[in-house]
């Protein structure tokens, strides 16, 4: 039976957890995930959910500051454990990643090579692709680069936004991570090195200005930044006012005759003032179909423009 130490922290980590506990062939000894942190209106200090959930399973959980920390790597080495499975944790220090004589497992959100990095399923989404799935690879130095052991393609529905494509890799990932892990354990698990791709899409970390919408890019690449970002973080816009107007849900206007070039310019924003708000593009029209404006609730673009003074659009 193989001892081992899991490490994750978000809700993408859980069902792999859960997998591995209910599977009778290995055991999990302890559970490192992030510190405690401030949250809710009282910014009272609030654990993970991975540390929820491995509470519950009954497990002890490690909560590093610094993972390079000798009393840390003393204190996790005092487990033993036979292999290390990471899900959505921080960069591990190669003490950290080598210690277990069977090294040391990720999961990640994307189809490696492609999408390394902090943010697979956004990026996977901004760009437009129809695929995308779950790698299990070893850790090694260079972030998500280590030799694959499963991938599992996922297909990206047209209706699919960050929320649901991250419910359909959070499942993938689970079922893949503990297909891994018993290969490992039977001493079947592949071991093959990335392939050399001529172009590779990166997955860097999310920053504010990833989300602001610019009407001079096209109108689908607009509708693909919003579904990436929905329902969090969310991409955003100013109106002509100032104000910040969040979008949770946007398509191409396919209408010829009302996305021509006499529409005033990218970032002409249009209403009838009861079904539709939209704005120029590069090439056409933007439907916001499902909106947030600043210091109001998030509603449909119907329910948005009942009251709505049309005006402030200049």
């Amino acid at each position: 039976m193989l001892n081992i130490i899991f490490m994750g922290t978000p809700e993408f980590a859980v069902p792999t957890l859960d997998a591995l506990v209910n599977w009778a062939g290995c055991r999990v000894v302890a559970v490192v995930t992030a510190p405690d942190k401030p949250a809710g209106r009282g910014r009272q200090l609030q654990g993970s959910a991975v540390k929820t959930a491995a509470e519950a399973h009954g497990l002890p959980v490690l909560q590093p500051t610094n993972l390079k920390a000798p009393e840390f790597q003393t204190e996790l080495k005092s487990y033993a454990a036979d292999l290390q499975v990471v899900v959505a944790f921080r960069m591990l220090p190669e003490t950290v990643w080598n210690m277990p004589p069977r090294g040391s497992i990720n999961v990640h959100a994307s189809l490696l090579p492609q999408y390394r990095g902090a943010a697979p399923i956004n990026w996977a989404l901004i760009h437009g692709d129809t695929q995308t799935g779950v790698t299990s690879f070893f850790l090694r130095h260079e972030i998500d680069t280590g030799n694959l052991i499963y991938q599992d393609a996922v297909d990206i529905a047209p209706e699919d936004d960050f929320g649901s494509l991250y419910e359909k890799l959070k499942a993938a990932g689970a079922a893949l991570a503990l297909r891994s892990v018993q290969a490992i354990a039977a001493g079947e698990a592949p071991s093959i090195p990335q392939p050399e791709l001529p172009e590779l899409r990166p997955a860097p970390k999310l920053t504010k200005e990833t989300g602001r919408l610019d009407f001079t890019e096209s109108a689908p690449a607009l509708a693909n930044r919003v579904r990436g970002l929905s329902p969090i973080p969310t991409a955003f816009t100013q109106f002509p006012d100032g104000r910040t107007l969040k979008v949770f849900k946007a398509q191409p206007f396919s209408d010829e005759e009302a996305s021509g070039p006499d529409t005033g310019g990218a970032g002409h924003w249009f209403t009838d003032g009861r079904t539709y708000l939209r704005v120029q593009t590069a090439d056409g029209l933007l439907d916001l179909l499902d909106v947030q404006l600043e210091g109001k609730k998030r509603m449909p673009v119907q329910d948005f423009l009942r009251g709505f003074d049309a005006k402030l659009l200049g």
